[in-house]
């Protein structure tokens, strides 16, 4: 890696790191020599991530902790800045990944909007407005990671708080990178991480065997480091099944809605389903 706040010996603190996405970046970090600082809720598979990501450094276990964290907790988030810095003296990469999806109806239970926003959306806010002061103030390159979904952009009916939190994750996140970027000194940057479809935990829906539609983890860090590498904030990233032009049309006819004053969600409209396919087929990508 060419980027500089992947050196060796820099520090980079994961959430949601003990499955998925959060684990295999943890993984990569602790391979380039990084320490590295896996948070995730208390347990079993909190231990284990952190003992395969020690596994793969150079530099032994002593430079992988894990801290239990819960990120819906400002508090929870505060102890786990406090408890990097103790142990590693400051961070250069923030990967503020944690993530749930117990599903949503728009007159469904209050319980699941909370948990959903709570953990999506103020875990990602907090975790940035928690980290970003002393990262800024150490002066050194570094990096705040956050992670989206191509449904906080698109916004596809059938889980609307999922979909309402990663909107707001985009936006919180260009706005903080648009504040990074005009503070004096500052050596910080943000990005936004946009997965395709990836087989996790949270998208496994009981299959024990990973779709062929589907990224691993590990598929989408490589190209989240590619990405980072180039400078990209928004890493949109594609997988088996959707390639980025079919991604870059799909997002340009969400904005046609607005332009030409569409229903809401035209694309899953009856009325539009076969302009939709029309303008998927053009080659071009433009505003129908």
């Amino acid at each position: 890696m060419n980027h500089p706040a992947f050196a060796n010996h820099h520090v980079a603190v994961v959430t949601g790191a003990a499955s998925g996405i959060g684990l295999a970046a943890a993984r990569r970090f602790a391979g380039l020599g990084m320490n590295v600082v896996l948070a995730d809720l208390p347990g079993e598979r909190l231990d284990k991530a952190a003992r395969e990501a020690a596994a793969l450094s150079p530099h032994g276990a002593g430079s992988v902790i894990a801290i239990a964290t819960d990120v819906s907790s400002i508090d929870s988030l505060k102890a786990l800045e406090a408890g990097a810095i103790e142990r590693f003296g400051r961070v250069h990469v923030l990967m503020n990944n944690a993530g749930i999806q117990p599903g949503s109806a728009i007159l469904g239970a209050q319980d699941a909007w909370e948990k959903v926003f709570a953990v999506n959306l103020w875990g990602v806010i907090n975790g940035s407005r928690v980290f970003a002061p002393a990262m800024i103030a150490h002066g050194q390159t570094g990096l705040i990671i956050n992670t989206g979904s191509k449904q906080g952009i698109t916004t596809p009916p059938g889980d609307p708080a999922y979909n309402v939190a990663k909107a707001g994750v985009k936006a919180f996140t260009e706005a903080l990178q648009h504040d990074l970027r005009n503070t004096p000194e500052c050596h910080i940057t943000a990005h936004l991480l946009i997965p395709g479809f990836v087989y996790t935990g949270l998208t496994a829906n009981g299959r024990t065997e990973k779709p062929d539609a589907a990224w691993t983890s590990q598929e989408t860090v490589d190209f989240m480091m590619q990405s980072l590498e180039g400078g990209d904030f928004y890493i949109l990233c594609p997988d088996n099944d959707v390639a980025r032009p079919t991604d870059e049309k799909r997002i340009l006819w969400a904005a046609g809605d607005i332009i030409e004053n569409r229903p809401p969600l035209s694309r899953w409209h009856p009325d539009y389903a076969d302009a939709f396919k029309a303008f998927l087929v053009k080659d071009r990508p433009g505003i129908s």
